[in-house]
């Protein structure tokens, strides 16, 4: 190969100049195309984080495109060809090195396409659960319920179950109450109903309502379920009010509730060790009480 052939074209002042005048351009334009993307995505109703970032994904595609311009520019030798040759051989290598954050890149973009949540609001993920602070290309900043900041990288986002509890206006809270098997069961539930009413935290629409579940050891337990707002300190502040207030209704209406009761019968080794104990050889050592005895 001779010395000529790996030379380099001569560069003339005109050439670099027109180059150097076009690649300004491409910034200027790219800053314009990337308004534009952002207005029109905002007008569709995307959220702001989802128009920042496809904005800026055109304005490097301008620059990019106006890079290998004006160096076409500069070396008319060089073919627009081989400059995507080149940059094809250079994504390449940068996608082995960097494969991890690539992917990060692929699913932000993927997950502010799809746009099923945004800054503001609640998600869980894993054991992370907060308000999403900030979503960017390759991760999402989620402000935990106690003042935590996690970086969740896109990819975990885009491959684990998320769940979105401001998703919907409003949640469904269930809590259950055990009452005695004794009481009036139609009449606690109706107390309950008309507590859960009074609240203003607990919606109208749907109704509240309290429904028998199961039952226990001389125990019944009632469930109470009740709607309110989606976000985390709306439904704590509902399930407050509903347990202070169903309490109080209770304890008005003489309405009993009750806890499970176990009762245990001492087995023939333990009642020997008590007889030798006490010096009393009378039956009522074994405790005879109840349907569900436990012999030790």
């Amino acid at each position: 190969m001779s010395l000529e052939a790996l030379t380099l074209p001569p560069l003339t002042w005109s050439g670099v100049g027109l180059g150097l005048l076009v690649l300004a351009g491409s910034f200027v334009f790219a800053g314009g195309v990337r308004s534009v993307v952002c207005r029109v995505m905002t007008w569709r109703g995307r959220s702001p984080s989802s128009a920042r970032v496809f904005g800026r994904l055109a304005g490097w595609l301008v620059v990019s495109l106006g890079i290998a311009a004006a160096l076409t520019i500069v070396f008319p030798s060089v073919r627009p060809v081989d400059v995507l040759g080149g940059v094809g051989i250079i994504s390449i290598a940068a996608g082995i090195a960097f494969q991890t954050v690539l992917g990060n890149m692929f699913a932000g973009i993927v997950i502010l396409t799809r746009d099923r949540f945004r800054v503001g609001d609640q998600i869980g993920v894993g054991d992370y659960q907060g308000t999403v602070a900030q979503m960017g290309l390759t991760s999402t900043s989620v402000r935990t319920f106690d003042g935590r900041l996690v970086l969740i990288p896109n990819g975990t986002l885009h491959s684990q179950v998320v769940t979105v509890q401001t998703g919907f206006e409003h949640v469904r809270s269930a809590i259950t109450i055990a009452l005695a098997d004794t009481t009036n069961l139609a009449h606690a539930a109706s107390v309950a109903v008309e507590a859960m009413n009074a609240i203003p935290e607990v919606l109208a629409v749907p109704a509240p309502e309290a429904l028998l579940q199961s039952i226990g050891n001389g125990t019944v337990d009632l469930e109470l379920r009740f709607w309110s707002g989606a976000r985390q300190l709306e439904t704590r502040e509902a399930q407050d009010a509903v347990i202070g207030r169903v309490l109080e209704a209770f304890t008005a209406h003489d309405v009993v509730t009750g806890s499970e009761a176990y009762v245990v019968e001492a087995g023939p080794q333990l009642l020997t060790i008590l007889q030798e104990l006490t010096g009393r050889t009378d039956s009522t050592l074994g405790g005879t009480h109840g349907s569900r005895e436990k012999s030790v």
